[in-house]
């Protein structure tokens, strides 16, 4: 599925350009075009609960535009660091260059967020508040960008430390 969608959309290498550029203007221009032209409003969702998802399946979106960072990164999904378990970190091979650490959120109205800046500051403040860069500061990586998603059906905004 994910094949069929970027396949023919060889811009896709700009999400991965902008990420490690620490360019989140790049990032949400990107995520969010493809979110409204590719994605149905019954795969994204709305709600943070219920038989929908959306988290999940914005996190699966995210983790198909790495996988071909294998050569360079190891990428791991949903394992434990600090006092947590992150939702993806991108461990390089070389610990010169960069670590990221990713938190998908979907706004949540039942906890007071009101908007998905609100959201995407929450993701960023559980990557700090839980650590869940620890593995990679113990593994000698100094440089680590953190970057916060937030979700709402088709809408995304990707924050950064």
């Amino acid at each position: 599925m994910i094949k069929d969608w970027f396949g023919k959309d060889r811009s896709f290498n700009e999400f991965v350009k902008s990420m490690f550029a620490g360019d989140v203007r790049g990032m949400n221009h990107y995520m969010n075009r493809v979110a409204l032209n590719t994605f149905s409003y019954f795969d994204a969702g709305r709600k943070p609960s219920g038989e929908s998802e959306p988290e999940k399946f914005y996190h699966g979106i995210v983790l198909g535009l790495l996988v071909n960072q294998a050569k360079d990164y190891m990428v791991k999904s949903n394992r434990e660091s600090g006092f947590g378990r992150y939702d993806v970190v991108m461990e390089p091979k070389n610990v010169r260059d960069a670590g990221i650490v990713m938190e998908f959120k979907v706004l949540d109205d039942y906890d007071g967020e009101k908007e998905l800046a609100d959201t995407a500051k929450n993701a960023l403040a559980q990557i700090e508040e839980r650590q869940y860069a620890a593995d990679l500061t113990a593994k000698g990586v100094t440089r680590i960008l953190e970057y916060g998603f937030a979700f709402e059906g088709k809408k995304c905004l990707i924050v950064k430390k």
